[in-house]
Formats: structure tokens, sequence, C-alpha cells
């Protein structure tokens, strides 16, 4: 925990530096809100593929801060809150559940949505198209979950709602029967976006993101074989004042 809230200061020290420093030249501050379409990887200990996790829309919303830094060249530093999970079927339906729910009934599923502050330093290309530019960019990410909800559905149980936990190991769980274990805080991991900006300072753009993070907890300390990542694709818009 300690080291999660290390990182997630720098990023934040990093992002507020960058931006006070900006001052002196001509930032372009803007907002920007999207749809998230978000899903999570999932591998047992036997490194195999846990299939049944599906997309889950979420959102995300925030500031963006456009330093130059050449000719067409910007670094895009961000805050944002970012809805993220997925709705998980079948296997992975019964992965998170243990064997209270296995075997999943036809029907049977679980909703998990995490709710997080998210830094994204973005590296943007923005060359000239039409009465425009383009925005071609790449960049890391840190996200830092604030809490999450889950929702069950089950042929023997009905629904059931409740909040999601988290740790960065198994031993620190609770044994409240009315959350779900699920994973680390932080996360860590890689930006792309494409999109296009227009002569009025609205702008559209596809944003994908690949987790680095594996955000399985550790067992008695040790390190987990099992896997499980952050994915997220999404469509967001922005204005630039």
């Amino acid at each position: 925990m300690k080291r999660s809230k290390l990182v997630l200061k720098s990023f934040l020290l990093a992002t507020a530096i960058a931006v006070s420093g900006a001052a002196m030249a001509q930032v372009e501050v803007g907002v920007r809100a999207g749809v998230n379409l978000s899903n999570l990887t999932i591998k047992d200990a036997d490194g195999k593929t846990v299939n049944g996790a599906k997309i889950t829309p979420g959102f995300n919303a925030g500031l963006t801060f456009d330093i130059p830094v050449a000719d067409e060249f910007y670094i895009q530093p961000g805050a944002l809150f970012s809805m993220k999970g997925a709705k998980l079927e079948r296997s992975a339906h019964e992965y998170f559940n243990a064997d209270a729910f296995s075997p999943a009934a036809a029907g049977d599923y679980t909703r998990l949505n995490t709710y997080n502050i998210e830094v994204p330093v973005n590296f943007i290309f923005k060359p000239a198209a039409g009465n425009g530019n383009l925005l071609i960019g790449a960049g890391p990410y840190f996200s830092y979950a604030l809490g999450g909800n889950f929702k069950r559905v089950t042929d023997r149980y009905g629904t059931e709602t409740g909040k999601l936990e988290f740790a960065k190991d198994y031993n620190d769980f609770s044994s409240n029967p009315d959350k779900m274990t699920f994973g680390k805080r932080a996360d860590v991991g890689a930006n792309l976006l494409f999109g296009y900006e227009f002569a009025n300072r609205f702008s559209v753009q596809l944003n994908g993101q690949l987790g680095l993070t594996n955000l399985e907890p550790k067992s008695n300390g040790r390190k987990p074989d099992e896997v499980l990542r952050n994915n997220n694709f999404g469509v967001s818009f922005g204005y630039k004042f």
C-alpha cells in the first residue's frame, strides 16, 4: 500500500509540476468525457485463459493539459475519473465466486465495476488536416481504484449486490460475506489514441488501454501464478478552452 501511494503521489506531483511549469508556455486546458468499453484478462495458475469475461460499459471524465514541446508535438497530462470493469459469465463467473456458485447455471453472471482516479501522460502529434488537426498519441497511465461494486445474478440466489474489496494479499481481505474480493488498487498501463480536433476546438477520439499490472493479489506473500489485468477501449469527446 505504501508503494502504491508513493507511485500515485509521484504521478500527481509530476503532473502538477508539468502543468505549473507550462504556465509560462501556451498550455491548452481542456475537458474530456466519454464512454469506456472495458474488460478483464483472466488467466488461471496454469496460464490458461479463463473464458467468459465480457465487455461492460462505463464512462470517463476529467481535465487534460496540452503542453507544446515542439512544432505539432505536445505532452498531454490529464486527471480523469474512469469507470471500468467486466461482465463475468461461465468460467469467469465461477472463478470470481469460488465454489459457492460452481458450476454456473445458464444465465448466471457477475458484473464488476471499479471507480478509478486516472493520470494519463500522453505524447501527442497534431498534424494539420483540413480545417483542424489529427490527434495521434501514446503514453503511460496510472490508475488507482477508489472503490467498486458488484452485481451477482444466479439462478440459486437471485440478485445480490455489494462492494468490491481491494488488497495486495489475500490475507488482507476481510471475511465480510457482503463484499467480493477483487485485487490490487494500483494499475499502470499504456494508452493509445487517435482522433480529430476541429477548428472550433471540439475534438473526438478513440482511446485504447492495455493494463500492464497484474492485479491478482499475493497469497501469504507469494507472487501469484494467476493473472488479472484491465483492458479498455472507448470513445471520448473534448473541448479546449
